[in-house]
């Protein structure tokens, strides 16, 4: 069994039984476990596509503790890319070698963790493909200049026109060490999830992945009533808009349009269906209880930018180069 990281509270002996926990002798909680749901998604096809033409390989595995969920894969994505190298991003695809761990018993804290770019990736999409929504570039106050400069500014990666990543039509980019990710809602891997039910549908949740605090990530849809799994469903709605009120050390805004910064968003609780982290508590097609899990939405923040459970593991972290160059200004 793999050791699990302290969470900061005593560890006093546990016994789970069909998702309820025994201290002492005496029944203290009931709640929803991950354990069983995607414990056995494998996947290992060859992509044809130009830029790949390599075996995409992924196999998410569930301890016998009920306590661990394991991804082995390359991160090679199953479906269809763009064309990589391009004029904005000079990468390659190539395998990754990636084992990595989450909790089955995620929990929902009250401490807000960033997540994203430098502060680590949200976590993995089903096909062994990361997911990290934010960037390592900058920019400093009032046109100081953009780049690997711990700027204050921190350029979004899609949603803006003053730079240019090379994005694909799945919201991916290649990062220098080959590593092909997403920033945004892939919508190849998302269909060919759909497409592959019994009964597809466009507006089913799809749960495409997981994050590094344990917790499910789902495309764009939600539940609108909390207490059953057969629900009508809606495209979520994030919380977060332009901020109101520019900053006088923002670089100029006639260079660099509203929405060019993460800076340049703020949350507003109520405003959407979802909270900061794009969280929700809900039933899902795979938990007919109320659980706590994450939506990519179209629009900002896209994936969420932090996370509200324990990181009971190391979470991947970009190379300082994986995004932004100063050269690359439309």
């Amino acid at each position: 069994m793999y050791p699990m990281l302290s969470r900061g509270k005593p560890s006093p002996l546990v016994l789970k039984i069909a998702g309820c926990t025994l201290l002492t002798g005496a029944l203290t909680a009931c709640h929803p476990l991950t354990y069983g749901i995607v414990c056995d998604y494998e996947n290992n096809t060859y992509n044809a596509a130009a830029s790949v033409e390599a075996y995409s390989e992924a196999k998410w595995t569930c301890d016998e503790d009920g306590q661990i969920r394991t991804l082995r894969g390359n991160g090679i994505p199953d479906h269809l890319v763009g064309v990589f190298p391009n004029e904005h991003n000079p990468h390659t695809i190539t395998k990754q070698e990636i084992v990595t761990h989450v909790t089955l018993e995620p929990e929902v804290t009250k401490v807000v963790k960033p997540i994203g770019g430098a502060d680590g990736a949200l976590g993995y999409a089903l096909n062994s493909v990361k997911i990290d929504p934010g960037t390592t570039g900058s920019c400093s106050d009032s046109d100081q200049g953009c780049g690997h400069d711990d700027g204050n500014w921190n350029i979004e990666t899609i949603g803006q026109t003053s730079f240019n990543f090379g994005i694909d039509e799945n919201n991916g980019h290649v990062q220098p060490d080959g590593a092909y990710h997403y920033h945004g809602l892939p919508h190849g891997f998302i269909a060919k999830i759909r497409d592959s039910k019994i009964e597809p549908q466009k507006t089913d949740m799809t749960l495409f992945g997981w994050a590094a605090d344990g917790h499910a990530i789902y495309a764009e849809y939600g539940s609108i009533i909390e207490s059953s799994n057969i629900v009508p469903l809606k495209k979520m709605k994030s919380s977060y808009r332009l901020v109101e009120e520019i900053s006088e050390s923002r670089p100029s805004i006639d260079i660099y349009p509203l929405g060019t910064f993460k800076e340049d968003w703020e949350y507003v609780r109520g405003l959407g269906d979802l909270d900061e982290c794009n969280g929700d508590k809900g039933a899902t097609p795979e938990f007919s209880q109320m659980i706590y899990h994450y939506v990519a939405t179209e629009t900002y923040p896209y994936f969420p930018r932090c996370v509200k459970g324990y990181l009971d593991f190391p979470v991947d972290k970009q190379p300082p180069s994986a995004n932004i160059e100063p050269s690359l200004h439309k």
